[in-house]
């Protein structure tokens, strides 16, 4: 027998570390990852097939994609647009200051609020207060995710982890967190964070991105080089043919932004445009390509294009044109395609210029790179496309969303139908799942959200990552493996001081969480906690706490939390930008929040 559940614990922890390198070297999105491992657990016996798709109807699951639907609720009526003035009103000039005033906005309403969801929402909104005070976007941006980090940690509604912490709680027979249970603890850890910021951000943090009108976007994108004018001679093999005819921007690495035809100048789409002797072309591409283009199609290069003069910055944003920065989302269909193969000209009536991704700028063969969560794209095209951008759920555009694209009037009734599933919630009249699933019939009843656009409000890749990681907790436990890896621990430092322990997979859970995910983590390393402190007897809630609070709390590397990676390309940041701030905060929560939870709950 013994044999018999040593091998299981064997195969268990072997699944365990083929997931961690899963995760670590990407093959696969993590969703699709965490779905394999739910497979491979029902393939190997080691939990049944119930056991691995309970984690659908598990009621952590549930619950957060109800929370995704209430959020969109809460967007989609412009309720948060709302503090906007607010943010302008008072954040004055002083960079600490307008890091203070942020952090205290964003904070408290991520307590309520998917992180992600505010990020997407006053993204543009920062941008936007940058320009109006010439302040560098890359000295609020980390600053705009870390402080919805630090408040996604006042309720346990605030982040999908914490929901799923408290639903591993009651799997291990503590019940599920209340609302509020640990909010005494989130509060105090957000204004020491936001306090860090404050002080030392401003410090801390590159004067990198100027904040972005067309001039200083196309210096910043480097496009001196890549966007230039050719014309179209009389002796050019190009005439009288249309553009798509001609196959010139499916042969060479280079894309038709403007062409201007006896002084007027024709938008896009320009697939069936006539091309005619000395007709101009406003072109995207390298020099290279440009010579290509002119031996084999005998078109003549004019002088450069120089970003930043009157007359460029009118050809790119004409009354009828423009340029702006767009953001990939996580949630988007996008995501591991090329702009070649998801026509992303025909399909969005625009053209991608340049590919930030991070520190790095892509600049060529942009049809061929494959698109990642994240990527900022540089793209130009006429104003009625980026309406449709901005409506799609699978970009963001950087830029404030126009108001009458928002059901203003239906502001007051989300936001009453919020403050009820809160109050329901705190005095336990009702279960959290309960209480928010109730909140999505009302939102779809008083018209704040259409029927069709709860679909697109969920984030399907956190659901089936939450749905394929559950049975990986169960098969833990099943098999012994969290019972044998805490008597292993509690071996190793069963003589240590409770804040000590605490203090061990408080750090332990932030280096997993920097490999893996937040949800992972708490998968993973909550339960090991709670047989730690059933052995040693210890207070089991302190412990699950301390494992919930370090998932989350990740600010080290620009992948190591979603919100991170969707301000990493907008703000110019290199990686170690985020080490360089992040770092810090993660030691002082370290040592701070063992000894707050040893003060608020006890030992």
């Amino acid at each position: 027998m013994e044999a018999i559940i040593g091998s299981k614990i064997f195969l268990t922890l072997s699944v365990v570390v083929a997931a961690l390198i899963a995760f670590i070297f990407e093959w696969f999105p993590v969703d699709i990852t965490a779905l394999i491992i739910a497979v491979v657990l029902i393939v190997l016996g080691l939990v049944t097939p119930d056991e691995g798709i309970s984690g659908f109807s598990n009621s952590a699951t549930v619950t957060v994609m109800a929370m995704f639907i209430l959020s969109a609720g809460i967007t989609r009526t412009g309720v948060v647009q709302t503090v906007r003035d607010w943010l302008i009103r008072w954040g004055g000039k002083n960079p600490a200051r307008q890091i203070f005033v942020m952090g205290a906005i964003v904070g408290p309403i991520t307590a309520f609020i998917n992180n992600t969801a505010v990020v997407a929402i006053f993204l543009p909104i920062v941008e936007e207060w940058c320009k109006q005070t010439k302040t560098s976007v890359s000295k609020l941006l980390i600053p705009l995710s870390f402080a919805t980090v630090l408040g996604g940690m006042i309720t346990v509604i605030g982040t999908s982890t914490n929901v799923l912490a408290s639903g591993l709680s009651k799997q291990l027979g503590y019940g599920e967190f209340s609302l509020f249970q640990f909010t005494a603890l989130g509060i105090i850890t957000f204004f020491i964070g936001l306090a860090y910021l404050s002080l030392f951000g401003p410090k801390l943090l590159p004067d990198r991105r100027p904040s972005s009108d067309t001039a200083s976007v196309g210096e910043d994108y480097g496009l001196k080089d890549y966007v230039s004018e050719i014309i179209i001679p009389p002796n050019s093999s190009l005439i009288g043919q249309t553009l798509r005819k001609t196959g010139i921007q499916r042969k060479f690495d280079i894309s038709i932004l403007e062409i201007i035809h006896n002084g007027n100048h024709f938008p896009q789409p320009l697939a069936d445009k006539t091309l005619s002797a000395g007709d101009i072309l406003l072109v995207r591409g390298s020099r290279e390509e440009l010579l290509k283009v002119r031996d084999e199609k005998g078109i003549e290069i004019l002088a450069d294009v120089k970003f930043g003069d009157p007359s460029l910055t009118e050809e790119l944003s004409t009354g009828e044109e423009k340029i702006a920065e767009v953001l990939i989302l996580s949630n988007s269909r996008l995501i591991s395609s090329t702009l070649k193969d998801l026509r992303f000209r025909q399909r969005y009536n625009a053209t991608v210029i340049a590919i930030r991704r991070g520190e790095e700028l892509i600049r060529e063969r942009l049809g061929k790179i494959p698109l990642k969560f994240g990527d900022l794209l540089l793209v130009q095209g006429p104003k009625e496309s980026f309406i449709g951008l901005q409506t799609t759920r699978e970009l963001l555009v950087l830029e404030e969303r126009e108001v009458e694209n928002l059901r203003q009037t239906k502001a007051w009734i989300a936001l009453a139908i919020i403050l009820g599933v809160i109050v329901f919630a705190a005095f336990d009249l009702l279960p959290i799942l309960v209480t928010a699933l109730v909140g999505v019939i009302l939102m779809i009843v008083t018209g704040c959200l259409k029927p069709g656009e709860i679909y697109g409000a969920v984030r399907w890749d956190v659901i089936f990552l939450l749905a394929g990681l559950i049975p990986l907790g169960i098969a833990m436990d099943n098999s012994g493996a969290t019972e044998w890896l805490a008597d292993r621990l509690v071996g190793l430092g069963g003589h240590l001081s409770g804040y000590w322990i605490l203090l061990f997979f408080y750090l332990t859970t932030s280096v997993v969480t920097e490999i893996l995910s937040n949800n992972a983590s708490v998968v993973l390393m909550l339960p090991i906690a709670v047989r730690v402190a059933e052995a040693i007897n210890l207070n089991p809630l302190a412990f699950m706490f301390c494992v919930t609070f370090a998932a989350s709390n990740s600010y080290m590397t620009p992948i190591g939390y979603q919100t991170n990676t969707m301000v990493y390309g907008p703000g110019g940041y290199k990686f170690l930008d985020f080490t360089r701030i992040g770092a810090p905060l993660n030691v002082i929560l370290s040592i701070v929040t063992p000894l707050l939870i040893v003060w608020l709950y006890g030992l």
